[in-house]
């Protein structure tokens, strides 16, 4: 075999650096940082780059839309819940700010234990061998009955929950997104995927009560999407079920004929998982709208979207 001759670079053309556009100038960098500044002027100094300009462009459009009188939907699952983001987004619901909230099963769970003992999350390694996981009494007892009672009632699951910790007068109602919720007569729809949840393993199980609780909270969140048009939906948590319910709710209400065309959604989770960039990022917005997706643990990335939104909000 006959090696070639290495390339003969000298015909290579080139062109001047200050005439070539370029997708990162001077003025796009961060501005230098010093102790003791505000938020609104640490947000001025973030570079206009990336995450930093999307997660101020996510914060602009629920400015816009609470300005406008439009809906902006929170659709979590529980680790929200679970890294202690309840407080955070309470104050959203006093603010009159989020008009409705969707959850899954295990959101339920969580903020019903933070509201009755003050914590949740058992170590479930440490008891899964013995099958202890998931036997805390008093959750099972008083959620299956709740969702009994929402079942016989017919105004649904988060509703109903939300009421009975407020009539139970548990220690930490006051930092539960449920009870907050009812207090304040904001919607929150919980959609349950039926053996997800350690209540499901308790005897008092309902399944046809968990179905029909449920499927009441899966047609009320589609009526909040129906009137999502010029609206934000905000995603965190959920990496399958809230993604394909949510999509399963837009193509009902487009199918009624709701024009839920342009809205803006955001997706925030610590992993970039498939569904919630597929069902509620990407596919949603194909005809309309804008979708985000920011990656970062919840516990960091959601009180600096809020913090953000509350400074837009004092400026008006």
């Amino acid at each position: 075999m006959t090696y070639p001759e290495p390339l003969d670079f000298s015909a290579f053309k080139t062109y001047s650096l200050h005439d070539r556009p370029s997708k990162v100038t001077v003025e796009h960098f961060a501005g230098r940082l010093s102790a003791g500044l505000s938020l609104r002027r640490f947000l001025a100094l973030l570079p206009r780059q990336l995450a930093a300009e999307d997660l101020k462009a996510v914060a602009g459009a629920v400015c816009t839309a609470v300005r406008n009188r439009r809906l902006v939907l929170l659709a979590m699952g529980a680790h929200v819940i679970k890294v202690g983001l309840s407080p955070v987004f309470i104050g959203l619901l006093e603010r009159g700010i989020v008009s409705g909230i969707a959850m899954n099963g295990a959101g339920i769970v969580h903020d019903s234990e933070i509201a009755m003992a003050g914590k949740t999350s058992e170590d479930v390694a440490a008891v899964l061998g013995e099958g202890a996981f998931g036997a805390a009494r008093e959750t099972g007892e008083f959620l299956n009955a709740a969702t009994r009672r929402a079942a016989e009632t017919g105004q649904g699951l988060g509703r109903t929950v939300g009421e009975e910790l407020l009539r139970g007068g548990f220690p930490h109602n006051g930092l539960s997104l449920l009870a907050s919720a009812a207090r304040l007569g904001v919607p929150v729809t919980v959609h349950v995927a039926v053996g997800t949840d350690i209540i499901h393993i308790h005897p008092g199980a309902d399944g046809a009560a968990i179905g029909k609780a449920s499927h009441h909270d899966f047609r009320l969140f589609c009526s909040l999407v129906s009137r999502l048009e010029q609206g934000v939906l905000l995603h965190a948590g959920s990496a399958v079920l809230l993604p394909e319910v949510f999509l399963k709710a837009l193509t009902l209400v487009r199918n009624l004929g709701y024009p839920v065309r342009e809205f803006t959604t955001a997706n925030f989770d610590f992993l970039r998982h498939y569904r919630p960039l597929t069902n509620v990022v990407h596919r949603p917005t194909l005809e309309g709208g804008r979708g985000y997706n920011l990656t970062g643990h919840h516990e960091i990335m959601l009180p600096l979207l809020v913090a953000s939104i509350l400074e837009g909000l004092e400026q008006d």
